[in-house]
């Protein structure tokens, strides 16, 4: 049973722990934020469920959470950068950070990322730019879960694709997917309950289809559409792994398995400033009458109303503000005993609020 925690609770612990893992306590709330985000959006298998492998990882020496971005190559609006196997969330928004004025300058600023970390939901960064009337277009490679079409052999990443749109109506679009058919962490999430994951997620390592999340995780993921799929999947690895410097495929180390190596992942950042194209305001008339046509459009049989992207996660994100961000029993689990390990008190209080009827 998942219990409710308050944000700010989850936050502050999450900000603790960090700093006694080493980081520093700016970076330990950037940290803390873009975890407890994931979980008040729903989406729970890149927040505080991946903090014990973090800070397992800086324990061991893979993860450095003292370490400088670095900027090896630079013009104009372009940059290709160097995280120093430092904490991936933090490293990403130091880089969006550095974007966001050369956007404002020149109308658009781009970034490879090279020697980073698995960084959480991809959306959290492209939110962030879209408060500053700015358009993220992100892309990472991951460690090796996916084959390519016709190929059994793990090589790619899930590798997702994200951006968001700011809009008028108090949410943002957000296209946050994974070209993999399902996203790894959901598999991972399973394996951690000991729950079957439907067929058609997964193969084992014999290359056949599987219900068993543990199969799974030695197999590989299958990708979304098919050979679309693959496709997608191979764009990403250009521009985040080939492009970037950093690993490519199999030679990505594993968060969960390779505990002696760093994994070190590539991230692409490209960044619009609205302004360069088009005033914003004309810019968010325009995205909410594309949204209100959507939404006006036939519905099927007994739906409601229809969704853009984006919307549902930022319902939730308002509920969960105000009743509480649930979380797992297994996260609980780890919370604690990393609590314990790093001589942190535990502070959690579960919330009692109940959603409205």
């Amino acid at each position: 049973m998942r219990m409710r925690y308050a944000k700010e609770e989850l936050k502050t612990l999450t900000v603790q722990l960090s700093q006694a893992a080493g980081l520093t306590a700016d970076d330990a709330l950037l940290f803390a934020d873009a975890l407890v985000d994931a979980d008040l959006h729903g989406v729970s298998t890149h927040g505080l469920s991946r903090l014990s492998i973090y800070l397992r990882r800086m324990e061991l020496g893979l993860i450095d959470p003292r370490a400088a971005l670095r900027v090896e190559r630079q013009r104009a609006a372009t940059v290709a950068l160097d995280a120093a196997n430092g904490v991936g969330q933090v490293q990403a928004m130091k880089a969006l950070e550095m974007l966001i004025p050369l956007a404002k300058q020149n109308g658009i600023a781009a970034a490879t990322i090279r020697n980073s970390q698995h960084f959480g939901a991809l959306s959290y960064y492209c939110n962030r730019a879209a408060m500053h009337g700015c358009i993220l277009l992100a892309t990472t490679n991951c460690e090796p879960a996916m084959s390519p079409t016709g190929g059994t052999d793990a090589f790619f990443g899930t590798n997702p694709i994200a951006a968001s749109f700011p809009t008028g109506k108090g949410f943002t679009i957000k296209i946050d997917l994974s070209t993999s058919a399902i996203a790894r962490g959901n598999i991972i999430a399973a394996a951690k309950k000991k729950e079957p994951i439907p067929l058609g997620w997964a193969l084992d390592p014999d290359g056949e289809p599987t219900t068993d999340a543990q199969k799974a995780l030695l197999g590989t993921v299958l990708t979304m559409a098919g050979h679309k799929g693959y496709a997608l999947a191979m764009m990403v690895e250009m521009l985040s792994g080939v492009l970037s410097g950093a690993a490519v495929g199999s030679e990505i180390g594993s968060m969960y398995k390779n505990l002696d190596r760093p994994q070190n992942v590539g991230h692409f950042f490209c960044l619009l400033h609205i302004d360069a194209f088009m005033d914003h305001a004309e810019f968010i008339c325009r995205v909410d009458a594309t949204i209100e046509s959507i939404k006006a459009g036939r519905k099927l049989a007994g739906v409601s109303e229809i969704l853009v992207p984006g919307e549902r996660s930022a319902r939730m994100a308002i509920e969960n503000d105000r009743l509480g961000i649930p979380i797992g029993p297994e996260t609980l689990k780890e919370l604690e005993e990393w609590c314990v390990r790093l001589n942190v008190p535990f502070l959690l209080h579960q919330e009692e609020k109940q959603a409205a009827i």
